[in-house]
């Protein structure tokens, strides 16, 4: 199985990365620096939803279906001419709400001052990179016949396991200072298999990272 980094470093990747780059008015060079680190905390999050038998049907209905993974293979026309269309910004934008809710300007503040580029900008990058990585896991779960919650859970450890330190660093920054229970805590947790998260999601899931 295929990780995160080496899907950016791949055709898709790049093709993203123009695409974002574009859209954003950022250099490659930049968005695949937001990317690096945008996308670990995007899927994190998916793993986090999967963990509740409606959160799991929910992401296995969309990706059995819209996000079945044919934006692929139209990737090249939606990224060019300075990038995708509104269309595909607005199915990012809706995805990201999915994922991230109300913890959204927080994880983008949090990009921008770990990148340098401005939150506005991450906005933008984010919503072109989320239908992309959608059609992704629609693919891997086609091929890898995830039928399942827990089938899904496996997928996405495997695709998040051995994130680099400044991904680690990143996740850390995160990590819910007041104690609300924040979905970004458990997504620390689980990136960094620590005790940190509440309710320990950390020491219930660090295994799959640690292999």
């Amino acid at each position: 199985m295929s990780g995160l980094l080496d899907l950016l470093n791949g055709p898709i990747g790049k093709t993203l990365i123009q695409g974002a780059s574009a859209k954003a008015g950022q250099s490659e060079g930049d968005t695949a620096n937001v990317l690096s680190m945008a996308l670990p905390v995007l899927m994190g999050a998916m793993k986090k939803n999967v963990q509740t038998p409606e959160g799991a049907a929910g992401l296995m209905g969309a990706l059995s279906g819209k996000h079945s993974g044919g934006i692929l293979d139209q990737l090249g026309d939606l990224m060019g001419n300075g990038g995708p269309s509104d269309d595909v910004l607005q199915d990012g934008a809706g995805i990201l709400g999915h994922l991230l809710g109300g913890n959204q300007p927080q994880v983008e503040n949090a990009l921008s001052s770990k990148t340098g580029v401005d939150a506005g900008s991450i906005a933008q990058i984010l919503k072109v990179a989320a239908p992309v990585l959608m059609g992704v896991l629609g693919k891997q779960t086609q091929q890898n016949n995830v039928s399942d919650g827990s089938g899904m859970n496996a997928l996405l450890g495997s695709m998040l396991g051995g994130q680099p330190k400044e991904n680690q660093s990143l996740i850390t920054t995160l990590l819910d200072s007041d104690g609300d229970g924040s979905i970004l805590d458990d997504v620390a947790g689980m990136v960094l298999g620590s005790n940190k998260g509440k309710g320990g999601i950390g020491g219930l899931l660090g295994g799959l990272f640690g292999k």
